[in-house]
């Protein structure tokens, strides 16, 4: 442990530290911004546990719910305040009125009584770790914004050097405010509702003076529990030296078509209409590396498990099997209920879980689910190349229709993909079926011709090269002899 890393405290909610690089700088004061119903209050009582378990004495003074309320809100999440001191701050009662004071505003008196209150409470119960939640008394006796930046400063002489880490709550915050200046830190929370679904929550770490840590917004949810941030992925951080190699599909004609196989740790896009063999593609692949021992993660957006469980088994492909084994994982995903960042913490823990395959089928139930995700194009490029920085091979399912590139996505295909695959339909004798070609790969050569795909027969073959037609991938079929001869 460092030095630098040694001088800080751990805020006790899950993933918070690993955004300021280890916790927060011990014995400063720090706010905590936000509106309400984002959870300050919930972030700041999971800070004074985590002190309680460390064995820090830790004070919570509340000035506008009471003792009472903070409980319940404990009761919510099963938490045990028992290590935590709870104080109720009122107010500093009645002030002097009348003959008896004539020449100062009732605030220019209630406010310093306030501010010795709380620092006299603060004296006498001597914390390592306090919460001021909030600061909107202080604020509403401020009269004047200069009478609310001085009780801020004597907030921050106070706690100098007295051995004690301060967080401070407010509403209000705008980048002029004499908190920017007044506190170590400012950490801002964020809460806004959706088209559909439910409200978001996010965070910031605004600023913490002499240190370095995660910027910009991280996703944030509020469950039983409390409060967990899902730190955005940054590819750049996990850079490391990988393997070379070449993944069989476990099926020769498709390994030729790829010029060998898919290179290990490159993105994979299948394209193709609804139907045309996607999925399966894709499990086949999942299947073949669970043959050879290798642990696969795969998130369903559109299928029923048991539908594609179903579907696998009756190809000879055990992929329920593998499942049960634990060498697969498969994990229905509602996009409704997740956010990217959520969703990118899955797939790291599944990778430094050892899965050494993901598949995301598909990329259009995520993306019509989160249709307010204006960069969901740039985040899934961030979490392919960690994927690809991890040695992981990345399998992406999307639906195409027609020709061209996919309708009603927020990205291009070309941008996040080494290799595409893509599937098509075509009739023929009165009967629908379905072609394969590799239209791209990055790592190397590649076949460019057409072979027809068949799921009869309980397996899945990749046949001979349509050398009989023309115009199969454009929607112009032309017959030019015999078709593939099935077995």
């Amino acid at each position: 442990m460092t030095d630098e890393t040694a001088a800080r405290v751990k805020t006790g909610v899950p993933g918070l530290d690993q955004v300021l690089r280890g916790g927060l700088p011990r014995n400063h004061l720090y706010l905590v911004n936000g509106p309400s119903g984002a959870g300050k209050t919930t972030l700041s009582l999971q800070f004074l546990m985590q002190g309680a378990r460390e064995g820090e004495k830790a004070l919570y003074i509340g000035t506008s719910e009471t003792e009472a309320e903070i409980r319940l809100i404990a009761k919510s999440h099963d938490w045990d305040l028992s290590r935590v001191e709870l104080r109720h701050h009122s107010g500093p009662g009645p002030h002097v009125t009348g003959a008896e004071q004539t020449m100062l505003h009732p605030a220019e008196v209630e406010l310093p009584r306030t501010m010795e209150q709380l620092i006299t409470l603060v004296r006498e119960l001597r914390p390592k770790r306090l919460v001021i939640d909030s600061l909107s008394e202080i604020r509403m006796l401020s009269r004047e914004e200069n009478w609310f930046r001085e009780q801020i400063k004597t907030l921050q002489r106070h706690f100098a050097g007295g051995g004690c880490t301060v967080l401070v709550t407010d509403i209000f915050f705008d980048e002029q405010s004499p908190l920017r200046s007044g506190v170590h830190g400012i950490i801002e929370l964020d809460q806004h509702g959706s088209v559909y679904g439910p409200d978001r929550r996010r965070i910031r770490v605004v600023k913490v003076r002499g240190t370095a840590h995660g910027t910009g917004y991280h996703d944030v949810i509020i469950e039983k529990g409390g409060l967990k941030v899902f730190p955005r992925l940054v590819a750049a951080e996990y850079r490391r030296q990988t393997q070379v190699g070449v993944l069989s599909s476990g099926l020769p004609e498709l390994d030729s078509l790829l010029g060998g196989g898919l290179d290990v740790g490159t993105a994979t896009l299948f394209l193709g209409p609804s139907g045309s063999g996607k999925s399966t593609l894709a499990t086949q692949f999942v299947v073949a590396a669970a043959r050879r021992g290798e642990r696969s993660a795969m998130y369903i957006f559109d299928e029923r498990l048991q539908t594609l469980f179903r579907r696998a088994a009756g190809l000879g492909l055990e992929l329920e099997e593998y499942v049960k084994s634990g060498v697969v994982t498969v994990r229905q995903i509602d996009p409704v209920e997740l956010t990217p960042g959520q969703f990118s913490q899955a797939v790291v823990d599944s990778v430094e879980g050892g899965a050494k395959m993901v598949v995301l089928d598909s990329l259009n139930g995520y993306a019509y689910a989160m249709p307010e995700e204006r960069l969901l194009g740039l985040h899934l490029h961030e979490l392919l190349s960690y994927l690809s920085q991890q040695g992981v091979t990345s399998l992406q399912v999307m639906a195409q229709h027609g020709g061209g590139e996919p309708r009603g996505t927020a990205f291009d295909v070309s941008y996040i993909a080494d290799n595409v695959i893509v599937l098509r339909p075509f009739e023929y004798a009165g009967a629908v079926r379905k072609a394969i070609a590799v239209h791209k790969r990055r790592g190397g050569s590649h076949e460019t011709t057409i072979r027809e795909l068949d799921f009869s027969h309980g397996r899945v073959l990749v046949g001979k090269v349509l050398t009989e037609f023309a115009g199969v991938t454009m929607g112009q079929l032309q017959y030019l002899g015999a078709l593939l001869e099935r077995p």
